[in-house]
Formats: C-alpha cells, structure tokens, sequence
C-alpha cells in the first residue's frame, strides 16, 4: 500500500485548502495530513482523493468529506484516551482520524459488506480501534457505555435517545440531523437529565438506516 511523496504533497495541499474553511485545531489537521486518504477508496478513484469532496464507496455509502471529517472532528474535542463512539463505520476514514488522535474507538457499521472489508483494512494500515460492530446504529452500544464522545457520520431525522443515554455527563455528541440537507449538531450533557443543544448550518450525509440485516 503505497503513500508517494506525490500523493504526500496532495494531502499537504488538501489539509490548507481545509484550514482555509475554517477548521483551527491543529491536532485535527495533523492527523488529515498523516492519514493516507487515497487508500480508503478504490485505486482507479486516486485523483479524487485528495479533493474536499465526498466520494461513493460500497453498499450506497460515501468516504465523508474531508472538511466534513474535520468539521465533525473538531467539534468533538477529542483528548487522548477518550473513549469515542462512532456511528457508521464507512470506508473507516473518520475511525482512522480519531485512532490518529489517541481515541479508543468504537465504531459501528450496519452494511455487513463494508463492515467485513473496512475492520480487515484498518488493521492492515495499523489502526485498531477498540471494538467494531455489525448492528443498528440508532441502538449504539450499552454494554460499552457511558462514552466521552459520541459521533455519527450519516443523517438521522432525529436524535437517537439510546445514543443521549450513552452519553458521559460532560460528554459531547455531534450529529447530522434532518432530512436533506441535514443541519450539524452538537449535545452537550450537562447532568443526568439535561443536554445543551448547538447548531453549526447544513451538510449533507448519505442516511443513517436502522438495521434491516
């Protein structure tokens, strides 16, 4: 798996054009510029590697932008050694971002196509996340609850109330919410029983789906 200094100097000129959008933590965009994009999507696809765009991958799904994957990284916070849960495992390029930054991460795909060839790749390129699951999305993963962060990659009409309950007082969930275009979303959990709500203006995502397997 080859990462040239060409496809490098790519990825150097990728993680500019996402500063100039606006992203600033600069752990986030280390770990942009660390990460070989270009492997995440098939060989005859390589050019549009390093675009800011999403791009089809398997199953109906897409590899999330790259601003996206930074926007949403962002607004995590993420600390070394928080315990992440990702909703949507994808291509596994969002799950490589938080392993980059020292998350344990737990990441759940409902397609089992992708979720079969997405856990094999990730542990050839070297990041393993702490679990990953074949199951519904919507029902996260209690038996690993609470979680410092929660983050879900696809668009959900609504905000998933098992997810709220697994999230760690303090913690911080960011969700795509809506129809189409989805509007970014950002939980805060505040005590028990109290959540603090942010927007952050439209994206578009493929759609979070319930497990139909």
């Amino acid at each position: 798996m080859e990462d040239s200094y060409r496809q490098q100097g790519k990825r150097k000129l990728l993680v500019e054009l996402v500063r100039e959008k606006g992203i600033k933590d600069e752990k986030v965009l280390q770990a942009i510029n660390e990460i070989p994009r270009h492997l995440f999507m098939d060989s005859s696809f390589e050019d549009h590697a390093y675009q800011d765009k999403a791009f089809p991958i398997a199953a109906g799904q897409t590899i999330s932008q790259p601003f996206t994957v930074a926007f949403q990284t962002e607004l995590l916070q993420v600390e070394r050694g928080d315990l992440i849960l990702e909703v949507g495992t994808g291509s596994g390029y969002q799950a490589a971002v938080l392993c980059e930054l020292g998350a344990k991460v737990y990441t759940i795909e409902r397609q089992q196509k992708l979720y079969k060839k997405t856990k094999n790749f990730l542990q050839k390129l070297g990041y393993r996340p702490k679990f990953m699951s074949f199951g519904d999305g919507y029902k996260g993963l209690p038996e690993y609850a609470p979680f410092d962060k929660i983050i879900v990659t696809a668009g959900a009409p609504f905000i998933p109330k098992p997810l709220m309950s697994q999230l760690k007082i303090g913690g911080r969930l960011v969700i795509p919410v809506g129809e189409d275009p989805q509007i970014m979303t950002l939980l805060k959990r505040t005590s028990a029983k109290s959540f603090q709500k942010e927007t952050f203006g439209e994206f578009r995502f493929v759609p979070l789906l319930e497990d139909k397997n």
